[in-house]
């Protein structure tokens, strides 16, 4: 009986990092996403025709090889089965740390942890519904919150971010994935293995602060300066 246990034990312990192990690599592969959407949403400083270009030339990347927009749809899928596979294993890990924990432990540990830490689970529940609805906003349904055309992609950002309250959840949802990534970077560093010494744990923590203030402060920049009026059809 005692080998039995332990056995399960161990099998418990390796389900758990391999789902760690599946969060930080699908973490990893939206932080190149955002990187690389980020530097699209940056051309909107560049004026209407770089902006559309841009977003043209995302539709024909790879022809003749792949059909328009073939590339585009193999990068959603990528994302789909990582955001799937994000989900999943989060869902999971935070039941089997549910079960495992005293509230006496919980509570220990929450007066210990940042806030970062403390809001993944309901900050990544709150980035799910935002994608959800970016996705409907400027993709799947292209919906102009003005009542204006919606087939002209730069137009129909600039009509989007020039109603404040599109402005305001959009920062809102940019400062809660702020402290996701803040929080995912060290939490990946971690399950990677590199942190092992405390200069490793300062650096992972620099760069978690690093790629939040970036994607995040990034993202911001346009829809501040579409409100502000300074991008403008």
């Amino acid at each position: 009986m005692a080998t039995t246990t332990l056995v399960r034990g161990a099998r418990a312990s390796r389900s758990t990092i391999t789902l760690k192990l599946l969060m930080a690599g699908s973490g990893i592969i939206f932080i190149g996403f955002v990187l690389l959407h980020m530097y699209g949403n940056l051309k909107a400083f560049s004026g209407h025709d770089a902006y559309n270009e841009y977003a043209e030339h995302l539709r024909i990347l790879g022809e003749p090889m792949v059909p328009r927009e073939g590339a585009l749809w193999i990068i959603r899928s990528v994302l789909i089965v990582s955001l799937v596979v994000h989900v999943a294993s989060a869902a999971a890990l935070w039941k089997r740390a549910k079960r495992a924990r005293s509230t006496q432990y919980v509570v220990k540990k929450n007066k210990a942890s940042s806030l970062s830490s403390r809001t993944m689970r309901w900050g990544g529940l709150t980035l799910l519904l935002f994608i959800i609805w970016h996705l409907i906003n400027f993709t799947i349904g292209k919906v102009n919150v003005q009542g204006g055309s919606t087939n002209d992609p730069y137009n129909l950002l600039v009509d989007t971010f020039d109603t404040w309250w599109m402005t305001l959840i959009y920062l809102a949802a940019m400062l809660t994935l702020a402290m996701h990534l803040h929080h995912g970077v060290w939490s990946s560093a971690q399950t990677l293995g590199l942190t092992n010494n405390a200069r490793a744990r300062r650096n992972a923590k620099s760069l978690g602060w690093i790629v939040a203030i970036v994607i995040a402060g990034g993202f911001s920049l346009v829809p501040i300066f579409v409100l502000a009026g300074v991008i403008t059809k």
